[in-house]
């Protein structure tokens, strides 16, 4: 054993000093041996020459540069190469191994007697030409170094938590949005920085006052003596979940308690109340926005009557200061006050008796109290008596409105619109799906998450097309996907189906769907959404509506496409449409891009079944099509990427994010200038092949997504998360579905521990701290633990498939009542007495298309084995029992 370590010590410092081993400059020799192959093919030599190719070991024949082996046992080629190029940078030599499905291609520079590239799904290996060992010599000493790829490390560690994760990950306070829902006047609660500062925004976009110059408008106010030292501040929203946000901090003695909520300036904030922005105005106040000629027009006859309405939302801010000394101490306050801080000029006045803050007799832009009675001076100190209390409130409207508006305004209640917002909120989560988790900040993530979609989903209430906005930016076919469907998966449909219908509404005359800067993605993917909004409602007479869109919108695809079934691109994106995915501009024949078109058009054919035959079978067949097309460019993309190295010493090929790429792009074999959005791994994690998994082009289990899926969780991710905008990597939802529950938890908790605010549950966008309130990113993390708890594959049902085993401690209990799912409505609970040596669990989805099969996973909090199940089958390896047949209801019990 030392004898091969040292041996193996040598061999590396060798490869270290003496690269490939050449002897003459611009030239080298290099081998690959198969075991157990009989391997047939030809090499291909990029930025270098093949000069000959001989076989060295086992029968065969070689012919220039092509090899066929007619033994299967031991085969080995030696290649002598020339014009060769081994420096680091763009422009290196590549050699592709062509053989059929196992193809793949290397970086010349890469190959060293130390680190041999080994690839054993392909039971190959490729070194220099003057390392005599087999390849079985080099899998031993591969294997006798003991190394683990980051995904086995993963695997022998204790599943993450929250607390394991926060522990490294950053911790990034996001400010808050608050308003009424539906409608697009937003108060954005900045972080606290010199003061504290509320922004009133038109969704994305600042308010711009004439005051202000005609830029946008804050207002700052302070609580307390100022910045100290002391970090003593809290947040937290009400009942952990509602957009009410109180915020607690401490100065001294004296303890300052705010509140703070939208409502309405007069009218009763409720259910009944007329509420909302018409969904085409909602949208031109978003950032990204694209309209037709016709959409335009539409606007122009609504944005007047949208805009200046005769009742203004309010922002309501109570700081309730409380001495907690035995002597008398004081609290200060500012209010409102325009701009960013002191050093920003705005005239305006304010007035002692009324407590106004105008910036003219009519412009009044705040109504200020403290105890209930005008507010004597806009800064103040205060002495209060021990367990004393002084109340400081005022009232922002969202426009300055006139004196007579603010003297109604200032008679509101404090108190009572608090207890009327609390209760509108909470009616609205009492609505659908009810969720109860052991980890409370996971279910009030899920409750508050509800909520922080529904609070920038515009709209006119009560019915009408809905925008789903994906925080700042107007809706995206892509980015509002999972928003949407979270509402399905909580019994939203109607929600679902009018925010569907702002892609309808918003439909080309050629059926393109793209309503957000160039983006060539959305048409697609708006299908996908729609054929899932009706694999959980069977909506048939809604799909009869849209038919003719539908299929309009089918059809310009596969119009695309017919125009790119040219024969200089089979292999390289033959019947594949080419366009950008998101903010790079990448107009190519992109993975991404195609998958989610694939997936658009299959799921049309799905939803047409019974309702217009014809179409479905031709939609089937054109994507059926399509998927081999897709299929045929992937193979050609995998053989001459060039593999890369595991932590475990095996190379993995990969995969580039489009068919013109010769490699990953990251790996820069061209000279490129790409880095964006923070990272240089936008184009190869964020937008590239792991989607084909995703869109169902390839199967999770399939041996070339389980590849991609290798090379990207060793090469793309922190702590399994990915770079930047981690949502946009798909690899979590692989994980889940190949039972990977150890780096599926790593990721989950690693990405929103770094990506939320960990009090308020909001989300930024990027992990840079850009885009506030980001409900794309938040609907991924909420529709990944919508999978950990029920997940549909087929005609079965999987529940608590990425669950922790924490949660199933004793006496810990996890109930979902009345979830949306393909198979209907879904009721299940699982309760934990392991100190008394059992799990009980009951399933009830007793509707017409229930499952044939429901798989429940139930891991120990210990990972004991049981001794006996009733209720159905266990299986050891994945802790989970089987019903099979299911009969709409049943009930289990694990005994340990």
């Amino acid at each position: 054993m030392k004898f091969r370590f040292l041996l193996s010590l040598f061999l590396i410092v060798q490869a270290h000093v003496f690269g490939i081993g050449s002897d003459v400059p611009g030239k080298t020799k290099i081998s690959v041996e198969w075991q157990n192959e009989k391997p047939a093919g030809y090499i291909e030599v990029v930025n270098g020459t093949l000069e000959s190719l001989v076989i060295s070991k086992g029968r065969g024949k070689a012919r220039d540069a092509h090899f066929e082996f007619s033994s299967k046992e031991v085969n080995r080629i030696d290649l002598s190469l020339e014009d060769i190029h081994v420096t680091a940078g763009s422009g290196t030599t590549i050699v592709t191994v062509h053989n059929g499905e196992n193809s793949f291609s290397f970086f010349l520079r890469d190959v060293s007697s130390g680190f041999p590239i080994w690839i054993p799904q392909y039971k190959v290996v490729v070194c220099p030409g003057n390392d005599s060992r087999s390849y079985k010599q080099i899998e031993n000493d591969i294997k006798e170094r003991d190394l683990r790829t980051k995904v086995q490390k993963i695997d022998n560690l204790p599943e993450e938590s929250f607390d394991s994760a926060a522990a490294h990950t950053r911790d990034q306070m996001c400010p808050a949005w608050l308003g009424i829902s539906r409608d697009i006047r937003i108060f954005e609660i900045g972080t606290p920085q010199e003061t504290n500062t509320i922004t009133p925004r038109m969704a994305s976009s600042p308010v711009s006052l004439p005051e202000s110059h005609n830029t946008a408008i804050t207002y700052y106010y302070l609580a307390g003596r100022g910045q100290g030292v002391e970090s003593n501040a809290a947040r937290r929203l009400e009942d952990g979940v509602l957009p009410i946000l109180h915020s607690h901090e401490k100065d001294g003695e004296i303890e300052y308690h705010t509140t703070a909520f939208v409502s309405m300036e007069h009218s009763p904030l409720n259910n009944k109340t007329a509420i909302g922005t018409h969904y085409l105005v909602a949208d031109s106040f978003s950032f990204g926005h694209m309209f037709t000629s016709g959409q335009e027009r539409i606007l122009k006859s609504l944005i007047d009557g949208e805009i200046y309405k005769n009742e203004e939302t309010v922002l309501y801010l109570q700081v309730v200061a409380s001495n907690t000394d035995s002597v008398p101490r004081y609290a200060w306050f500012r209010t409102l006050k325009p701009g960013r801080g002191w050093w920003e000029k705005v005239t305006y006045s304010y007035s002692q008796e009324s407590g106004f803050s105008s910036y003219s007799p009519d412009r009044v832009f705040g109504i200020s109290k403290l105890n209930g009675d005008p507010m004597p001076d806009e800064e103040m100190a205060v002495l209060l008596k021990p367990r004393e209390k002084a109340v400081f409130e005022f009232y922002l409207p969202h426009n300055p409105v006139s004196a007579g508006r603010a003297a109604q305004l200032s008679g509101q209640s404090f108190n009572e619109r608090f207890e009327e917002c609390r209760n509108f909120w909470r009616e609205k989560l009492s609505r659908g799906t009810q969720i109860r988790l052991p980890e409370k900040r996971i279910e009030e993530m899920l409750r508050a998450g509800l909520l922080h979609l529904d609070l920038i989903t515009y709209g006119i209430e009560p019915s009408g097309t809905l925008a789903p906005s994906v925080g700042v930016y107007s809706p995206i076919g892509t980015e509002s996907s999972p928003i949407i469907q979270f509402f399905n998966s909580m019994g939203h449909h109607e929600t679902a189906r009018r925010s569907l219908m702002y892609f309808m509404d918003k439909q080309h005359e050629d059926g393109m769907i793209q309503n957000f800067g160039g983006y060539m993605v959305e048409t697609g993917a708006v299908l996908w959404s729609i054929g899932e909004y009706f694999r959980y409602t069977r909506d048939t007479a809604w799909i009869r509506q849209i038919k003719s869109k539908l299929l309009k919108s089918c059809d310009f695809l596969l119009q695309w496409r017919d125009r790119n079934k040219m024969e200089n691109l089979r292999g390289r994106g033959f019947g594949m449409i080419d366009g950008k995915v998101a903010d790079p501009e990448d107009p190519f024949h992109q993975y991404m891009l195609n998958g989610y078109a694939f997936l658009g058009i299959s799921r049309v054919a799905e939803l047409l079944m019974g309702i217009d035959e014809r179409n479905s079978a031709r939609l089937k067949q054109e994507a059926e099509s399509w998927k081999q097309d897709i299929r045929a460019s992937l193979l050609n993309s995998a053989a001459g990427s060039p593999a890369v190295p595991m932590g475990d010493g095996s190379w993995c090929p990969t995969i580039p994010p489009w068919t013109e790429a010769r490699t990953l792009r990251l790996l820069y074999s061209r000279p490129e200038t790409f880095l964006s959005h923070g990272t240089f791994t936008v184009s190869d994690a964020m937008l590239g092949p792991l989607y084909l998994i995703f869109c169902e082009v390839l199967q999770p289990a399939e041996p070339m997504a389980r590849m991609m899926l290798d090379y990207h969780q060793e090469l793309f991710y922190e702590r399994n998360a990915a770079f930047s905008q981690p949502y946009y990597s798909r690899h979590n939802w692989v994980q889940l579905k190949l039972g990977s529950v150890k780096p599926f938890l790593k990721t989950y908790y690693n990405t929103f521990s770094a990506l939320a605010d960990r009090s308020t549950y909001t989300f930024w966008e990027h992990l840079y701290k850009v885009s506030v309130h980001k409900t794309h990113e938040e609907a991924w993390f909420l529709m990944e633990t919508r999978w950990m708890l029920y997940l549909e594959e087929e005609d079965t049902l999987k529940l608590l498939s990425g669950v922790p085993r924490k949660w199933l401690e004793d006496g810990n209990t996890i109930e979902v009542q009345n979830a949306a799912s393909y198979f209907g409505q879904l009721t299940y609970q699982v309760v934990s007495h392991v100190n008394q040596g059992f799990i009980e669990a009951s399933v009830e989805c007793n509707s017409e298309r229930m499952p044939a099969q429901v798989i429940i996973r139930i891991p120990h909090p210990d990972s004991k084995k049981p001794v006996n199940t009733s209720g159905g089958t266990y299986d050891y390896a994945n802790e989970s029992v089987s019903i099979n047949p299911f009969k709409g209801r049943a009930s289990i019990r694990i005994e340990y």
